[in-house]
């Protein structure tokens, strides 16, 4: 932890890095390093308590929140999703991936369930950001500024106009999947996304601090956000700041939640405990998290995807780990990245939990350096 703390400050003295938390946990020994500031004046210090935007590590939240929904016979994983989402009744799928969007052929079957949780829905991000169907999807999907999302009923009817990229579970394709698991909970359950997670999640695990919004009594703890200027170093990037203090008009599935460190700890230890809580409560059945902590890709979809997914799987709502592609991954390693800076993984065969929080916007898919030095000496 000596040189995970000398590493990081080193990131916070260039001016790359404002502030960071990260937490390693090996069963119930856990360490925090903090270091930096939380503001953008730099003023505040980071604290361990500090709040955060998890941006897409949002996403093994929302895709529990979904298995609770399989696991009490409201949902089937091969129901198609229109018993829901009507608007995705009769999608469309361009006829090859660098076609236009106007050419199109009828879906061959209906998106399932089980295609939103592992992100073969058709709808997503590939490699590729160039192609008509992509830049047709991208002003939908605006991961760092969730609040400007339209209500859950305007949103489902624009994609609907959009036509798949490929067909239903053809192709592993980033984000969307998750935006659409959560439409699909909020509508499954007759409640709302922050409600039906608040109950089923955030509550009996003691996390206090999740949120898709900040109380105001909490705003001091708010972390601010930056992204890299021109010179690398980390520049003030925070403008709609107040945005976080009501509810979204579509709660995010994908990149949605505000936390803290040792919220999502809580939820990494639920899982590691196949689905119990601390006290003996069962959120999830072991099958379900089994599921979710298992890749779902076959080797040809794993290889269609380096740029998100650099050779790992994909399970239900997070990376999975195949092979030893690097010194930190590890067969079986579960979790995911931010874009707003954030990191979070499981490893079930050690117990080992490790999380980084930072505020430093990612310009794109691949994990920047402080992230993987964070790895390299957490691994």
């Amino acid at each position: 932890m000596t040189a995970l703390h000398d590493t990081l400050h080193r990131y916070v003295d260039d001016g790359r890095l404002p502030g960071a938390v990260a937490l390693v946990a090996r069963g119930d020994d856990v360490e925090v390093v903090t270091v930096g500031h939380a503001d953008g004046d730099r003023s505040v210090p980071m604290a361990r308590d500090s709040l955060f935007r998890l941006a897409s590590i949002s996403k093994p939240l929302t895709a529990a929140a979904l298995m609770m929904l399989v696991e009490d016979g409201r949902v089937g994983l091969a129901d198609p999703v229109e018993r829901w989402l009507p608007e995705l009744a009769a999608p469309m799928v361009v006829r090859t991936p660098e076609s236009p969007v106007d050419d199109v052929v009828p879906a061959e079957r209906s998106i399932t369930v089980a295609d939103l949780l592992s992100s073969l829905p058709g709808w997503g991000f590939p490699a590729d950001f160039s192609l008509p169907a992509v830049r047709a999807l991208l002003p939908l999907q605006n991961g760092l500024f969730p609040h400007d999302y339209p209500a859950p009923d305007t949103w489902l009817a624009d994609l609907a106009k959009v036509p798949l990229l490929n067909q239903p579970g053809e192709a592993w394709l980033y984000n969307t999947a998750s935006d659409l698991q959560g439409a699909l909970i909020a509508r499954a359950s007759g409640s709302t996304l922050p409600e039906f997670m608040a109950e089923r999640i955030f509550e009996p695990l003691g996390m206090k601090d999740t949120g898709f919004s900040v109380p105001e009594r909490e705003w001091h703890r708010f972390t601010t956000a930056f992204r890299p200027g021109e010179d690398g170093t980390a520049e003030v990037a925070d403008p709609r700041a107040d945005d976080w203090k009501r509810l979204p008009d579509f709660p995010s599935g994908a990149g949605g939640l505000v936390s803290t460190a040792d919220d999502w700890l809580a939820f990494a230890r639920m899982l590691l405990a196949h689905g119990e809580t601390p006290d003996g409560r069962r959120l999830l059945s072991p099958e379900a998290v089994t599921r979710m902590t298992t890749d779902r890709l076959t080797p040809a979809q794993r290889e269609a995807s380096p740029l998100f997914l650099e050779g790992q799987g994909w399970g239900y709502g997070g990376s999975v780990d195949v092979t030893h592609t690097a010194p930190w991954t590890v067969p079986g390693r579960y979790g995911w990245v931010g874009g707003t800076g954030t990191t979070a993984h499981l490893i079930p065969s050690t117990t080992k939990v490790t999380i980084l929080l930072t505020q430093t916007a990612m310009t794109g898919p691949t994990p920047p350096e402080p992230m993987r030095a964070f790895w390299r000496i957490t691994a």
